[in-house]
């Protein structure tokens, strides 16, 4: 029999979600559009011209939903609070008290039902008012979106303890501002590069003033999108490819936060794009946080390609793996990731704070939804974030991508990563076999090892 995989008495077990692949109500109460506002409505951008003015209506089922992690037996739940709704013009001079309350409301019930909030303020979805203004591409959004986390600590903060600035600023840099995949749809590598100095900047100083404005000790942190970067073979030339890579994607977030510079594979790629930089602004991000969260997926395979401008490298999807509906799955990687940021950074404290995994799932003929791959990718990541705790890794908490099925920005609902199928059209909400099984890991703090996906 296959040993009991267990966790520390304390460690927090979740569910992440984001306000804009969530909520819907884009246009209620008062709330301002963002920039996924209007990117979904530009005709072509998302799949099948699908948009998140629904979405899943957590906006109004937010409290059948608090009880279905209650039932699910979540100690935190993991979520984001839409800017332009809270402030329709993203600055303080425009709250908009009814967008504000949401957020009061959410806390309180979360906290009446046992489940500790862990909010996050910036989700992807800048107010389309800053960005008519330049977006991220500014250090005056910077600036405002410091003022928005004290606002919102002010609010908060007697009640909330533990809160995430950004999430995945070189997603957003990347996605939004170079391949304009998604929202603000950009082309410009001058404008990604600002958009991922900016990002940080405002994440220095949202960890300032949320210290400064909460009425309790607060717990800060930011959570980064990090893939362990292996080289497609031993070359020499995909070796240096590999080194490039992780200096872009890692290490470009990881060097300024805990060590208040930038990586040297960075600065010698696009250090001319970088914008002017005033004396303070490597200080003000690499402000102390007191945990990591890591979004951990899957890994990244790097070849040596001469003929791409400025990278000179290409992502490879090596063979010999299971695949989901968008990547390789390795659980192995995030073991790696995990001593890597310890034996490099040190950080205080790391919570797994977005894995999962998109697999076709649907309800069978009885209406039970049997995603075992699912329970299989949970299981084997958990596996290996344990190993890398018996090795000395800080890891305090493991929050499941995602609670829900929901809108996956420019994918539409193609894709479903819950643990709560959800019907698109009623709404219907439907705890599939990885929830009530994830259910049964938090009641017992750890599990035995199974095969769920064994052939017959």
């Amino acid at each position: 029999m296959a040993d009991f995989i267990s966790f520390p008495p304390n460690f927090v077990w979740g569910a992440a979600t984001s306000a804009y692949q969530i909520e819907g109500a884009w246009n209620e109460d008062g709330k301002g559009p963002s920039i996924w506002d209007t990117f979904a409505h530009t005709p072509g951008k998302i799949y099948h011209g699908e948009t998140g003015d629904t979405a899943i209506d957590a906006y109004h089922l937010w409290k059948s939903d608090i009880q279905l992690m209650k039932s699910l037996g979540l100690k935190t739940y993991r979520f984001s609070i839409a800017w332009s709704r809270v402030l329709p013009s993203g600055r303080i001079q425009s709250i908009n008290p009814v967008g504000l309350d949401y957020y009061d409301r959410l806390v309180d019930e979360l906290l009446a039902n046992g489940i500790q909030p862990l909010p996050t303020l910036f989700h992807y979805d800048l107010p389309q008012a800053l960005q008519d203004e330049g977006g991220f591409a500014t250090r005056e959004t910077a600036c405002l979106f410091g003022e928005y986390a004290g606002l919102i600590a002010r609010k908060l903060g007697d009640r909330v303890s533990s809160w995430i600035t950004i999430n995945e600023p070189m997603v957003f840099a990347a996605n939004g501002h170079l391949s304009g995949e998604h929202a603000p749809g950009f082309k410009d590598i001058q404008a990604a590069i600002a958009a991922v100095h900016f990002q940080l900047l405002a994440h220095g100083l949202a960890a300032q003033n949320i210290r400064a404005a909460s009425k309790q000790p607060a717990s800060v942190g930011i959570a980064l999108n990090l893939s362990p970067v292996y080289p497609a073979s031993q070359s020499e030339e995909d070796i240096q490819a590999a080194i490039r890579y992780d200096g872009l994607q890692n290490r470009s977030m990881l060097d300024p936060i805990f060590r208040g510079s930038y990586p040297q594979e960075l600065l010698e790629l696009v250090a001319f794009l970088l914008p002017p930089m005033e004396n303070d602004d490597l200080k003000i991000i690499s402000t102390p946080i007191d945990f990591l969260g890591v979004n951990y997926y899957t890994r990244s395979v790097v070849r040596s390609e001469p003929g791409v401008p400025f990278v000179e490298l290409t992502l490879v999807n090596p063979e010999g793996n299971p695949y989901s509906q968008m990547w390789e799955i390795f659980p192995e990687g995030i073991y790696n990731l995990l001593l890597g940021l310890q034996k490099d950074y040190h950080p205080a404290n790391i919570f797994i704070t977005e894995n999962g995994v998109p697999v076709a799932d649907a309800p069978d003929f009885d209406g039970k939804v049997r995603d075992d791959r699912r329970i299989q990718y949970l299981q084997d990541h958990l596996i290996q974030v344990q190993r890398a705790m018996q090795a000395g890794v800080p890891v305090s908490g493991y929050l499941v991508w995602s609670l829900l099925d929901n809108f996956e920005w420019a994918l539409g609902y193609l894709t479903r990563f819950g643990l709560v199928y959800v019907d698109f059209e009623t709404q219907k909400r439907t705890i599939k076999a990885s929830g009530s099984w994830f259910s049964k890991v938090i009641a017992a703090n750890g599990f035995i090892p199974a095969n769920y996906t064994k052939e017959p």
